[in-house]
């Protein structure tokens, strides 16, 4: 079926060579509106491909010009909470390394563990914690299994984006993202954990695509936009409609970066 989808895809670029590619969070998928000349193909015409079932996810390839660089965009993505499957991105990751992708910039939503990094932010992950017990590669059969990420998170890639961020003033905080299987939000009790863990955000994705990615040879960077402080810390009760309402904030503010980051071109290597 992966075969299907790259040469469904391939045939729709019309020789469009995007080496970089962004996954977008919720309520980042506006950042597709700044795609010039955009070729969009929802995911239920790519075999394969996964759906998502999550309100902000549109659940479509763009392709085109991003500040005049190819680029490949997945305008949504699936979760582990939806139906259990950790490696449910990994198709669409395939097909991504099968194009010629060879730079993955992963977005998200996430909660804030730090009182000075408030909604609206915009966190540069510099590492992770996988806390969900699971693991996208879990019955995979060969030893490329055994995949290093001592440094998951490129550095030539993560210095652009700081680079990035400092010539559009554009305020940028850097941390250790937690991944929580969800769907439900974290406790007061797992945050102040998080906390001692030596987390600064929390959240229910990414990390699954970041060990495929690596897995496939990507080179990978990931950046959240806090769409709240965590559970416990404000006393108020989260909800999704305020992930929702929150992330186009910190996204237009991520988006400002990530202009600048397409505009000076990303390391090759």
């Amino acid at each position: 079926m992966t075969e299907k989808a790259l040469d469904h895809l391939v045939e729709r670029l019309d020789g469009l060579a995007p080496t970089t590619a962004l996954v977008l969070g919720s309520g980042l998928g506006g950042l597709v509106d700044q795609v010039k000349d955009a070729v969009r193909i929802s995911y239920a015409d790519l075999p394969g491909f996964p759906r998502s079932g999550v309100s902000g996810h549109a659940g479509e390839v763009v392709a085109g010009l991003f500040a005049g660089t190819p680029v490949l965009m997945l305008s949504g993505r699936a979760h582990y909470y939806e139906h259990g499957n950790a490696a449910a991105m990994r198709p669409a990751l395939e097909v991504l390394a099968g194009i010629g992708v060879t730079k993955l910039i992963l977005t998200n939503a996430a909660g804030s563990v730090d009182p000075e990094m408030g909604p609206g932010s915009v966190m540069l992950i510099t590492d992770h914690i996988n806390f969900s017990g699971s693991n996208p590669l879990i019955g995979e059969p060969s030893d490329r299994r055994f995949v290093g990420l001592t440094e998951a998170y490129d550095a030539g890639i993560r210095k652009a984006i700081e680079k990035a961020a400092a010539a559009t003033a554009t305020a940028l905080h850097q941390g250790v993202y937690m991944w929580f299987s969800g769907p439900c939000f974290e406790t007061p009790a797992e945050i102040r954990m998080a906390r001692i863990m030596g987390a600064n955000a929390v959240g229910m994705s990414t990390v699954p695509e970041v060990i495929l990615a690596r897995f496939l040879g990507l080179r990978v960077a990931a950046c959240s936009v806090i769409t709240n402080l965590a559970a416990g810390m404000t006393g108020a009760e989260l909800s999704h409609q305020e992930t929702k309402d929150m992330a186009p904030v910190g996204g237009a503010r991520l988006a400002t970066i990530l202009q600048r980051v397409f505009q000076d071109g990303l390391p090759e290597s």
